[in-house]
């Protein structure tokens, strides 16, 4: 006989309520991206459970979760065209909210310690591209000289002179930038909600300044979002679609003048592709991850690509050792003593 408050009687999505609107956002101080991930994943594993194994949300409990249980999910995932980096993503969910579960009721850590041992799938590598100095410069001459190009090519210009990523870019507040200094600067705020301060080069603050006296004159709201777009009347902060689909024009239109370009361009290749050219520049890596905010420098390493340059210099550093002369050991035996001795006939 089972006693009460084993896991077998606990309810699998009973404590996802607390994991999404409290730990993750008050204990951890996951950001909202993240949590709407997390919301995202566990979701979709509630719907595979009613729709393909007929399992309602009020009766699945966590002995019932087994290491079987999510493989097939996993298996249904990748079946209706999931790629490997999302089932990790889904993977990857489920295995902190049970521990979290496990953490409330230690009943559950066995099944925690089971479900943690199964593996991520196998992501292939992919060569990530960037552009090169003549694509970047061709996507940047597309903006027509109107106020709304303007604002286009300042932002294209901001996401690689800072290599700040779409959304930080795009929650930036007037008080955030500090451009009348001989430093300009901006103040980001990153994953995790850590606060980073990243130099901007003159020439971008200069392109920055003119932005502000088109779009901000009177500086009365300091709170007020950099990049704003007005939609019936409402002024907001400017979507990443918009974004993501005037590069994307941008890019096309340079593409007839600049073979170059790939043929997919997005936000986040400016940013890529400025931190692959600090480093190529001969930047540590070390301040190269301060610059992106990453927490770890093994997270940057994705960007130290070594350029062709890099990569010549390397093999032309080192000196071919010189090759003696080999001269026949056996000089006194004829053909078939020489076959004999190398085990042929």
């Amino acid at each position: 006989m089972k006693n009460k408050g084993t896991q077998t009687e606990t309810l699998f999505f009973s404590m996802t309520l607390e994991f999404l609107e409290t730990y993750l956002p008050r204990q951890l101080g996951r950001s909202p991206k993240t949590i709407k991930s997390y919301r995202d994943s566990l979701t979709v594993f509630r719907r595979y459970l009613f729709d393909e194994c007929q399992i309602s949300v009020a009766i699945f409990k966590f002995d019932e979760c087994s290491q079987k249980c999510i493989q097939k999910f996993i298996i249904y995932l990748k079946g209706i065209g999931n790629s490997p980096g999302t089932c990790n993503q889904r993977l990857t969910a489920l295995k902190s909210y049970i521990w979290f579960a496990s953490d409330r009721n230690i009943a559950i850590q066995s099944v925690a310690l089971s479900i943690s041992r199964i593996p991520q799938c196998k992501v292939p590598e992919k060569e990530k591209e960037t552009l090169t100095e003549e694509a970047l410069t061709a996507i940047l001459h597309q903006p027509p000289n109107t106020k709304m190009g303007l604002r286009d090519r300042v932002i294209m210009i901001l996401l690689y002179d800072s290599a700040i990523r779409l959304e930080e870019l795009l929650c930036l507040t007037l008080k955030d930038i500090s451009i009348k200094t001989d430093n300009p600067y901006i103040r980001i705020s990153g994953k995790g909600n850590k606060e980073r301060i990243v130099a901007i080069t003159l020439k971008t603050a200069e392109h920055l300044n003119q932005y502000l006296t088109v779009y901000h004159k009177n500086y009365l709201n300091m709170n007020q979002y950099l990049f704003i777009t007005k939609i019936k009347g409402v002024t907001d902060r400017m979507s990443p679609g918009n974004v993501e689909r005037f590069i994307k024009q941008y890019a096309e239109s340079a593409r007839e003048k600049c073979f170059q370009i790939p043929i997919k361009v997005y936000p986040h290749m400016f940013r890529r592709t400025r931190a692959t050219d600090l480093y190529q520049n001969g930047v540590e890596l070390e301040l190269v991850s301060r610059i992106l905010g990453h927490s770890s420098t093994e997270t940057t390493k994705i960007y130290a690509k070594p350029s062709i340059q890099m990569l010549r210099k390397a093999i032309e550093s080192v000196e071919t050792p010189a090759q003696a002369n080999e001269e026949p050991l056996w000089t006194s035996c004829n053909e078939e003593e020489m076959s004999k001795l190398c085990g042929l006939r």
